[in-house]
């Protein structure tokens, strides 16, 4: 049975690494195709993957720079190190919670949603409809919400750590750190090296098209009974999640060897 196991997810491995390498290359071949039908379904991915997402996300941005200052300045208080405070925001909200955090809340709200979405329209053979027409499926309905999450997650985590980090001045203020806003921001300034935006943009656009792929694949692979679409949703959320911590396991040795 265990040996069977393994099989299945290796197998299942495979093909969501195949069905990734047809996004790509139909991403890249047919980009220039069809945009005046594409690029509107790429902007209703970004409305609802993107700027629906924005309360939700500053929300979580303020509670986020709260939390983190208010823990940091009580025990860097006690030692003299205040200096220390823009490179502890630096070190856990923009290389490391930030992200993550931003790449579950876009899971919850809209990749689960694409499964849903595609699972469905699979079980009632939407899909083979577009076939029959002659249009393809990946390109119709893959593609623009793979770059849909995929700019989604890194315009949303560039959002939360900007709310995150003024959050975090405020409640320093408000507990008579003396802290200037010009000190805060030049420590914030040399904690940050050039290498933390392109890594930044690469792990969160990564992790927005993971999320996509993933749910994509799910909804898509086979047809199903529309009673399993649930099932497969929660597997797709599951496998999501752990791709994403992957990548950020991946891209935290980045961070210490660049």
């Amino acid at each position: 049975m265990r040996a069977t196991g393994i099989l299945q997810s290796l197998t299942r491995l495979y093909e969501l690494g195949a069905f990734a390498v047809i996004t790509l290359s139909v991403l890249v071949t047919k980009w220039s195709r069809s945009r005046r039908v594409i690029r509107p379904l790429i902007l209703s991915n970004l409305w609802r993957s993107g700027v629906r997402q924005l309360p939700m996300i500053g929300f979580l941005g303020l509670a986020l720079g709260l939390v983190i200052i208010g823990q940091t300045v009580a025990l860097l208080t006690k030692v003299g190190a205040q200096e220390y405070i823009g490179t502890v925001m630096v070190a856990v909200v923009v290389r490391e919670l930030g992200p993550l955090l931003t790449a579950l809340v876009v899971l919850a709200r809209s990749g689960t949603a694409n499964a849903v979405e595609l699972g469905t329209a699979r079980a009632l053979g939407e899909v083979e409809a577009l076939e029959s027409l002659g249009i393809d499926p990946v390109h119709y309905l893959v593609v623009p919400r793979v770059v849909g999450l995929a700019v989604s997650v890194f315009c949303l985590t560039t959002y939360l750590i900007l709310v995150a980090v003024g959050s975090g001045y405020l409640f320093a203020f408000l507990q008579d750190v003396p802290l200037t806003p010009a000190a805060y921001f030049a420590q914030l300034n040399d904690a940050l090296r050039w290498q933390d935006f392109v890594l930044l943009a690469l792990k969160t656009a990564l992790c927005g098209a993971l999320i996509a792929v993933v749910n994509c694949y799910h909804g898509l692979a086979r047809p199903l009974p529309i009673e399993d679409v649930a099932e497969v949703t929660s597997r797709a959320v599951v496998e999501s999640i752990v791709g994403c911590v992957l990548v950020d396991a991946v891209f935290l040795v980045g961070y210490l060897f660049v």
